[in-house]
């Protein structure tokens, strides 16, 4: 059965994450928009469920944030608290913690960047700190590469989701290398596989959808639109009807054409 909502995207069949059961597969960041209200109504046009906000926005240590977050609490999200900007294990790990306090959620989106000019995460760090966050009762969704290996030892590590990259954050450029992303998926069918990073255009989204992909996670690509909120319905019809294709089994490739219309038998037609 089809989950459509009152916006009329047609999601899909419900999935599960982190033992909560979600219609739409589109998660949605909440920076770098033009108003908080284009924020706002951007949520509403796409249809999600999960909102992923940067602890070091609202910089909880000095008290910073609260009419920020009193707006994003309102719109009746899940909140997946982030850990942009850290570039240690115990960076990220101390943010975690502080998340869990603040927003009262296990939840928490693992970000721990290697390169300052790629925003390339640093994969062993991460791997070391969500290691140490599941064993503390965390929902990790770690934030790495299309690398298989990394992703394979994140999952067993016991993330609730591996969240690779289709290209470096903020760049718009759509999946670089499908090929690692369609191993990923195949490789690893019983994990919650997120596509976090590198997405520019509904395109993008609904042809790692394709792929197999549970969801995927954007911020940058809405944003910083022409038209956010219609960008962001954008996205969630091309989140959508990239997952129906997924479930309705493309037909195969083929090296040779074939004819939709069946001419052998017809009276034009001459067999060799």
């Amino acid at each position: 059965m089809n989950a459509t909502t009152d916006t009329g995207i047609a999601h899909g069949q419900p999935w599960q994450v982190a033992g909560v059961t979600l219609k739409s597969r589109f998660f949605l960041g909440t920076s770098h928009y033009p108003s908080p209200q284009t924020l706002s109504d951007a949520v509403a046009a796409s249809g999600t469920q999960v909102l992923t906000v940067g602890m070091r926005r609202l910089q909880p240590e000095s008290g910073g944030g609260n009419s920020f977050w009193q707006r994003i609490s309102a719109l009746g999200c899940h909140i997946l608290p982030n850990t942009a900007g850290c570039h240690s294990a115990q960076e990220a790990i101390t943010l975690a913690q502080m998340a869990r306090e603040i927003f009262g959620t296990q939840w928490i989106k693992l970000e721990v960047i290697g390169d300052d000019y790629t925003l390339q995460p640093d994969t062993h760090a991460t791997l070391a700190a969500a290691t140490e966050l599941a064993r503390d009762g965390f929902a990790v969704f770690a934030y790495t590469t299309d690398d298989l290996v990394i992703a394979k030892r994140l999952h067993d590590a016991g993330c609730a989701a591996v969240m690779p990259w289709a290209a470096p954050i903020g760049t718009g450029r759509g999946p670089l290398n499908p090929y690692a992303l369609e191993t990923m998926r195949k490789s690893l069918p019983d994990a919650v596989l997120v596509v976090d990073a590198g997405l520019g255009r509904p395109s993008h989204a609904a042809q790692v959808m394709e792929l197999g992909f549970d969801a995927v996670l954007l911020n940058t690509a809405v944003a910083q639109a022409g038209d956010p909120v219609r960008m962001a319905r954008a996205f969630a019809d091309g989140v959508a009807g990239g997952r129906a294709a997924y479930e309705s089994t493309p037909m195969p490739e083929r090296a040779a054409a074939q004819a939709s219309t069946s001419t052998v038998g017809m009276p034009f037609w001459h067999a060799p």
